[in-house]
């Protein structure tokens, strides 16, 4: 691949990068498709980079899902909370564009946590544990994109 190729790359990956903060963008899976075209185009050893790309991906949409879902569970928030949240935080999205996503999710889970548990003390507690859930999601899937992205610029020292 040629060193054009190789900027469009990294490029991708650091957009890659910023969606996994922002979370409007699906981040690892655009960081890993771009090693995978990287990959792809430059073949033999650069193939073993990929691999490490996708086992640190993998291991970091896993664990995401292990350590946000022990912390809901710990705060006894219900995954329809959650779901509730990420639908208002989509309409947010465009009906105020991208801070109407972190306007809408923390105020539609506390109204269904309100809804469910008639009390605004444990609502609070329940959105309070909800941003935090999404910020461990945000910190191991961005862990995991780094790894990714780490591989990578080693790969191309290597390949």
């Amino acid at each position: 691949m040629g060193v054009l190729g190789e900027v469009l790359v990294g490029l991708a990956i650091a957009v890659g990068l910023v969606g996994i903060v922002v979370q409007v963008l699906p981040g690892n899976l655009l960081v890993l498709g771009s090693v995978l075209v990287w990959a792809w185009v430059t073949g033999g050893a650069a193939w073993w980079v990929f691999g490490v790309a996708a086992l640190a991906v993998a291991a970091a949409e896993a664990a995401q899902w292990l350590l946000a879902g022990r912390h809901m569970r710990r705060a006894d928030v219900p995954w329809s909370t959650l779901v509730w949240g990420g639908l208002a935080g989509i309409v947010g999205f465009f009906v105020v564009p991208v801070v109407g996503l972190f306007l809408f999710f923390p105020a539609a889970v506390f109204l269904a946590e309100l809804l469910r548990r008639r009390d605004r003390a444990a609502a609070w507690r329940a959105t309070v544990a909800a941003l935090q859930a999404t910020g461990i999601t945000i910190l191991v899937q961005l862990a995991g994109g780094l790894v990714a992205a780490g591989a990578w610029v080693v790969g191309l020292f290597l390949t």
